[in-house]
């Protein structure tokens, strides 16, 4: 099992910068990668970015390729989502999630290859 907490998340104006972090626990933590996902009011949940916890490979979504840094600290089993530039449009809930293995090619940006979740951490982004 393995427990995801998310920090970081604010009230900001558009154009700052917000980090959030993303701590796992658990007995032995060995992902395949690790994503960033968000949700707005009334939208489906979005793939933002991932990155391979071995590799260090990042992808992201065209939305904030960029302006967002997704990567990962494996001594402490964080990852990190660096947000710059932001805009309204970015305001949602940010959610981290854990990929135990590779299910299907390309499959990083569907929430239902993900094992594990956080509870999410909300960005909000005024104009």
């Amino acid at each position: 099992q393995v427990q995801l907490v998310e920090s970081g998340g604010g009230l900001v104006q558009a154009g700052d910068s917000l980090r959030l972090s993303c701590a796992a626990s658990g007995r032995t933590f060995s992902p395949y990668s690790l994503g960033w996902f968000r949700r707005s009011p009334g939208k489906e949940r979005e793939f933002v970015a991932s990155i391979g916890w071995s590799s260090g490979a990042t992808a992201y979504a065209d939305s904030v390729k960029g302006r967002f840094t997704i990567s990962r600290e494996i001594s402490m089993n964080t990852v990190y989502l660096q947000m710059d530039s932001l805009k309204p449009e970015d305001t949602a809930v940010y959610s981290c999630a854990v990929r135990r293995t590779v299910r299907t090619i390309g499959g990083y940006v569907r929430p239902s290859e993900y094992d594990y979740w956080g509870q999410g951490t909300q960005v909000t982004v005024s104009s």
